[in-house]
């Protein structure tokens, strides 16, 4: 369960930078039902198997709330195969996209000023609105 030395990477510091070594639900379960002998430390048989501490003890959770099996569960959804037999939609059918309203050209206002700005209005305009734009625009 321990992987051998020569495979092993460690950076400058000694500790471990290789790849995770993966356990198998087998090799988990082994290892807390090391733990629960009379007399056991977790951290020793962590130590022994090459395993952090704090690893081992979630894993003894997982047993705990039955969670650590490799046995499939009966009572998972399972999938089933499906057949569509006639489209929902046919192509004639799709919905149209809503139309929006062209801008009427007649009612349509440009104003460029001197520096180059334009003001453009598409749609009715309000005329108070509209000389207070001019007049805050030609200020600047």
């Amino acid at each position: 369960m321990v992987a051998s030395p020569e495979s092993v990477m460690t950076d400058k510091l000694g500790r471990r930078s290789g790849p995770r070594r993966k356990y198998t639900v087998d090799e988990k379960r082994a290892m807390v039902e090391e733990t629960q002998v009379h007399g056991a430390s977790v951290p020793e048989v962590a130590q022994r198997h090459g395993v952090n501490a704090n690893l081992l003890s979630v894993w003894r959770r997982l047993y705990r709330r039955g969670l650590l099996t490799s046995e499939v569960r009966s009572d998972a959804a399972a999938l089933l195969p499906v057949e569509v037999a006639t489209p929902t939609m046919l192509p004639t059918q799709r919905a149209a996209a809503p139309k929006l309203p062209k801008p009427d050209r007649a009612l349509s206002v440009e104003v460029e000023f001197v520096g180059g700005q334009r003001l453009r209005i598409h749609g009715t305009v309000d005329r108070p609105l509209l000389r207070e734009l001019i007049a805050a625009l030609s200020s600047r």
